[in-house]
């Protein structure tokens, strides 16, 4: 015999008759019976049952037989050990009403209906040794009048000691630690017959404080002071002499006891620089003396009768980290200067690479009216090759994108086609990108750059010098061209005459030198952006003599090529060079990173109470993974707004942790 199947179900007949069990007990007492009938039947058999299997339809049976956490009364517990003592929980399954035939035992069935139930052949499971169709699912007996509730106990452990310094940590002002002592201190005195001592209690919490640092800090110092014994010399206090007074407080022994100074004076309290108090004491009296500088926080902190250990450095440290100061005089963030772009190191074709830039106005006599001469104003656009440093200035009638895309087109129709634009966000420039298409997303328009091989690179808002490669063009054209309407005795400056001065202008900056004019008579040539531009050193003269056509043109070519040759071995032996070292910018800054707390510049307002203070969104790393691009996101009037600034044009106020 392989498997032995008992049903307990039809052991609840005997119990029925007495009153006092509940149906939850009676179905135990049948499983124990079902298991005291197993163990009978295994005795008795002369073969060996190798696994034996009980059902119930009960659930809190399987339940109570399944606990290992619940603790029960002693009926329930003694029929519980009694059923794990000859089974264990896993041969415990269970057996809905539908397919238990010990039921039928239990209610009335015609005799006709007998053969058509299970009550002869068993359920159909257990002829294909498989288990039942529906399974367990175990209860919580929680609601059992026979599970015993759960109790939990706590446990209050008392101790004698001083206050620990991480309870002190909880605190970021000192006002709010003196009141929270004195607040403890006037329970205790509430609670007891006698008094701690006869200072008000603000006074006593702010002694208690103190002491307790220093007996965190210096409990060595102490115990050698208590035995009359001098402080070790690896002490901080070695050189102050320390004393102990009446109150327990290390203060300064000192050399001045015979001053007619007051005692507080002579004798301050040494109070520990590593130890959280001395932090809140500092931002105290720095607060105290309207968030002013290092000198008059320590005066205000020594004139309070405190003496830190390394009080300087405390004080500079908290002052650095001070927002109140940050916000009020904090200094914009920096960065490590990057690495010049491939657009500016590599030799190319001029005007390959193009910096775009616009400046003016200039204003200007349009027509004459009989009421006098109508004026008008002028712009100009300078295009910089990043290259050889050659520009071209166009003039602008308006500050508008369709007259920047016109100056646009005869600058392309001059100088060729451009591979990169570079800009800042100026308005003009948006809407001339909106015009031509220029830097969108669109898959059709992607195409359309990837055809021209052209794409526009914009440089974040405020961030000037992250262009002064064409920002400093203007600076230079501006000079000349003052010079040049200072010469002139033109009353009224016209539009033909301005053209006529911007071309000036811009045949000045082309023969500027690019690199220190040279002493050596063996290079008399000066190296500017005109020698490939016009492939031009000295003016072209006629030819003395007679000549041939064709012998001109068969060394014209070559005198050009040399010209070119010449312009890009001295670029790269020159001018190159001077690009390597950074000028600023030279020590790696710590990067800003999301959630660090920030204020946002703002030139159009006064600094103190009007700059927005924002919290960094998402922090933008170069390729050297240098951040010098953040998103700030500041709320406004109920909305939220998302600036992107360089940043040099925030001030960290509060690190995120």
């Amino acid at each position: 015999m392989d498997t032995l199947t008992l049903d307990s179900s039809w052991a609840r007949q005997s119990w029925l008759l007495i009153p006092t069990q509940t149906v939850p007990r009676l179905e135990l007492c049948a499983a124990v019976l079902a298991v005291e009938l197993a163990d009978i039947i295994k005795e008795e058999l002369d073969v060996d049952v190798h696994k034996v299997t009980f059902y119930t339809d009960s659930r809190i049976v399987l339940g109570y037989i399944n606990n290992t956490s619940r603790r029960f009364y002693v009926y329930v517990a003694n029929r519980v050990t009694r059923i794990r003592k000859s089974s264990s929980p896993e041969q415990w399954q269970f057996v809905s009403t539908e397919h238990n035939p010990a039921d039928h035992g239990t209610r009335s069935v015609p005799a006709a209906m007998l053969n058509d139930t299970n009550w002869f052949k068993g359920p159909a499971f257990l002829a294909k040794d498989t288990s039942p169709p529906e399974e367990f699912v175990l209860i919580d007996p929680e609601a059992d009048a026979d599970v015993r509730p759960q109790i939990q106990a706590f446990i209050t452990k008392t101790f004698e000691g001083e206050l620990g310094p991480k309870r002190f940590e909880r605190f970021s002002n000192w006002k709010s630690l003196i009141r929270a002592i004195t607040k403890l201190i006037h329970k205790a005195r509430s609670c007891t017959k006698g008094s701690i001592s006869n200072t008000d209690e603000p006074t006593q919490a702010r002694l208690i404080v103190i002491r307790n640092a220093q007996h965190n800090t210096f409990a060595e110092e102490m115990k050698c002071l208590s035995r009359g014994e001098i402080v070790p010399k690896s002490s901080p206090l070695r050189k102050l002499n320390p004393i102990v007074d009446k109150d327990g407080l290390l203060r300064v022994g000192g050399r001045i006891p015979l001053a007619d100074i007051p005692w507080e004076e002579k004798h301050p309290i040494i109070v520990p620089r590593k130890h959280h108090v001395a932090t809140l004491l500092v931002r105290h009296y720095h607060a105290k003396v309207a968030h002013q500088g290092r000198h008059l926080t320590e005066g205000a902190v020594r004139s309070a009768g405190l003496w830190l250990i390394g009080g300087k450095r405390l004080v500079s440290s908290i002052i650095h980290k001070c927002v109140t100061c940050n916000k009020l005089r904090g200094r914009m963030e920096e960065q490590k200067m990057s690495s010049l772009p491939a657009e500016r190191l590599n030799p190319g074709p001029p005007f390959t690479n193009v910096g775009v830039d616009v400046f003016g106005p200039w204003t200007i006599s349009s027509r004459r009216t009989r009421g006098g001469i109508a004026e008008n104003k002028r712009w100009a656009v300078i295009f910089t090759c990043m290259v050889t440093r050659a520009v071209h200035i166009e003039v602008l009638e308006s500050l508008s994108s369709s007259s920047f895309v016109n100056s646009l087109r005869r600058f392309t129709a001059i100088r060729g086609p451009v591979r990169l634009f570079r800009s800042d966000q100026g308005t003009n420039f948006i809407g001339a990108c909106k015009e031509l298409q220029i830097k969108s997303d669109d898959q059709e328009l992607n195409a359309y750059l990837h055809n021209q091989s052209c794409t526009w690179t914009f440089n974040p808002p405020h961030s000037s010098h992250m262009g002064g490669v064409w920002e400093r063009m203007i600076g230079i054209a501006r000079r000349i061209l003052d010079a040049l309407l200072l010469q002139t005795n033109t009353a009224h400056l016209s539009h033909e005459v301005l053209v006529t001065f911007m071309a000036e202008v811009m045949a000045i900056m082309n023969a500027r030198p690019l690199v220190p004019v040279s002493s050596d008579p063996d290079m008399p040539t000066v190296f500017t952006p005109a020698m490939l531009l016009t492939q031009k050193v000295d003016p072209v003269l006629p030819p003395a003599g007679e000549y041939d056509l064709k012998d001109l043109y068969s060394k014209q070519w070559k005198q050009v090529q040399a010209l070119a040759d010449s312009f890009w071995k001295r670029w790269r032996q020159e001018y190159l060079v001077l690009l390597q070292p950074r000028r600023k910018w030279h020590v790696d800054k710590p990067n800003l990173s999301e959630g660090d707390v920030v204020l946002l510049k703002d030139a159009q307002v006064k600094r103190n109470d009007e700059w927005p203070v924002g919290v960094v969104g998402n922090a933008i790393p170069s390729k050297d993974s240098k951040v010098r691009k953040v998103d700030v996101r500041v709320g406004r009037q109920d909305t939220q707004r998302v600036y992107s600034r360089p940043v040099s044009e925030v001030i960290l106020l509060v690190k995120r942790e």
